[in-house]
């Protein structure tokens, strides 16, 4: 009875997935890639001299699915796949999902792909690097102080012929975790993009809004005169020294901050003759020392026991107090700049690149790319889709990321309850907090303050004996925050350097992987050789 119960469920199941692979033949894919087969002589690896990872067609680990596998650490990979027609993104609803799985965890490395622009624009496939156009760059990348899932456009000013790189402001965080997630993006036809992980929307932005790109897509309608120059007798001192003050005649600026205390007395029982440390006597002189190569053997010092009863030891002295008298350097106080004319800034001029648009200028895809460098082996790219309705994105999710997902999900709670039996539940509760924590990191208003909360949630992952104390001080920075916007605090300064060609974050996120490597290079080539000791060590 159980055998034919389990026989019916298992046909009930291949037909679920029957009907799901029917819906999905029929559905609005533009372009699916599951790497159900070899991806050699579909995609192009890239022929340039520093892309040496190599790109491997592999199972998912406790899978029968197969997906594209950065196989090496420490490498740069590129590989692309040109589409058999562009794919043009104005005026209607476009899906963007892949799915990926970092099987090593992720430490500090890259996952995200490169929409790339048609090939006159000034590249090949097996030129492929971090230089090649692309129109949307998308999906995960971690390393120090950089946690978060790029959307990037690159946009053309119709004004000054320059493309210029929009980064999505506040995006989520990646997934902490060694299960396959699936990366989506939305992007409609009123002008928004919507970011989703798993499924759940993290995001949702306007391209037209400032508060949601940085720099915004449509630029200022003036801007500051270059040429304006601050005039030579403008004073920006508010306040200034009386000229008109006299120092008081009783100032003494030479007295000491500190004087003796006179009405201090020596307490009884002082040992003056006695030395706070005296030779250990229990010390012997090691049988391999040589007076000739080591110098003469001293015993090292202890504290002296006599000292330990009595008030103290050796010469007494006088405490210090604070002096009185004592007033520091006299400065004139401050009074009002009659002279003062506030902050100079340069006049507003129309900005000469300024445009408007109804739409933006999206150029179309016409191959999509991966061009990273990870520190981490083990991740797996899969079912890159690109559809032209949003429920396609769903399906391809529920028949063939949930499958999967959930199957990871179960396997890793049954290890977590095992290591939670050997240690009484407190790995299964580090992990809820880190969770919490991630999910406190993407608060907005924290932004300024995002990579010192991402830099203490990732030295407890490493450290779980910490975890309390780094959620103490998450707490004590939102607190910090907090008084700041009520009391008037200032807002930290927020700065990011000029787009240039590249993802500008991801290429600051290859400086670090690359100071990381050279540390670790250092750290294996540079230890100075143990030698003997030729001094007695206190």
């Amino acid at each position: 009875m159980e055998k034919r119960k389990g026989f019916k469920l298992q046909l009930v199941g291949l037909l679920f997935l029957l009907c799901a692979q029917i819906q999905i033949s029929s559905s609005d894919s533009i372009f699916h890639e599951q790497f159900d087969e070899t991806f050699e002589g579909r995609w192009v690896v890239s022929e340039k001299d520093d892309y040496k990872g190599i790109w491997k067609h592999a199972k998912s680990e406790g899978h029968e699915d197969y997906g594209l596998l950065v196989s090496e650490k420490a490498r740069k990979y590129a590989i692309v796949k040109e589409l058999d027609d562009p794919i043009n993104l104005e005026s209607k609803t476009v899906a963007l999902q892949y799915e990926v799985r970092m099987q090593n965890g992720l430490e500090c490395g890259g996952a995200y792909l490169k929409y790339l622009r048609p090939q006159q624009d000034g590249w090949s496939s097996k030129e492929f690097d971090n230089e090649s156009p692309y129109t949307i760059m998308f999906g995960p990348d971690k390393c120090g102080s950089t946690n978060k899932v790029h959307f990037i456009l690159k946009h053309k000013n119709p004004k000054s012929g320059e493309y210029v790189e929009h980064h999505l402001k506040y995006p989520p965080s990646v997934p902490s975790d060694k299960l396959t997630h699936v990366y989506t993006a939305i992007l409609t036809p009123d002008n928004r993009v919507r970011i989703l992980i798993d499924g759940e929307e993290k995001k949702a932005a306007n391209f037209f809004s400032a508060e949601d790109f940085d720099p915004a897509i449509i630029p200022p309608k003036t801007i500051p005169d270059p040429d304006d120059k601050k005039p030579e007798d403008w004073d920006e001192r508010e306040k200034i020294p009386d000229p008109n003050a006299v120092k008081p005649d009783d100032w003494d600026e030479d007295a000491p901050m500190e004087i003796e205390d006179d009405d201090a007395e020596k307490p009884e029982g002082w040992l003056d003759d006695e030395p706070e440390e005296i030779d250990d006597p229990d010390a012997t002189k090691p049988e391999d020392w040589d007076d000739e190569e080591d110098g003469e053997w001293e015993a090292p010092k202890v504290d002296n026991p006599k000292c330990e009863i009595a008030p103290g030891c050796g010469e007494w002295k006088r405490p210090m107090k604070r002096n009185p008298a004592y007033k520091g350097k006299w400065h004139p106080p401050l009074i009002d700049n009659p002279d003062y004319k506030g902050i100079w800034k340069p006049q507003d001029i129309p900005n000469p690149n300024y445009f408007e648009l109804e739409i933006p200028d999206f150029e179309p895809i016409a191959a999509i790319g991966i061009e990273i460098w990870t520190m981490q082996d083990g991740v797996l790219f899969d079912n890159i889709l690109i559809a032209d309705d949003e429920k396609t994105a769903e399906m391809y999710q529920e028949s063939m990321w949930k499958p999967k997902f959930k199957a990871e999900k179960e396997k890793q709670k049954a290890e977590e309850a095992a290591t939670a039996g050997h240690s009484g539940g407190v790995s299964g509760m580090q992990k809820r907090i880190f969770d919490l924590l991630y999910l406190i990191a993407d608060i907005p208003f924290l932004e300024a303050y995002r990579p010192k909360i991402l830099e203490l949630i990732e030295k407890a992952e490493t450290q779980s004996n910490l975890t309390v104390g780094i959620l103490i001080s998450v707490v004590v920075v939102i607190f910090s925050v907090f008084f700041k916007i009520i009391f008037g605090g200032r807002k930290p300064a927020e700065g990011r350097p000029t787009s240039s060609a590249g993802a500008t974050e991801a290429s600051n996120s290859n400086q670090e992987r690359n100071e990381k490597k050279e540390e670790e290079n250092e750290e294996e080539t540079t230890a100075p050789p143990q030698g003997r000791s030729t001094r007695r060590e206190n």
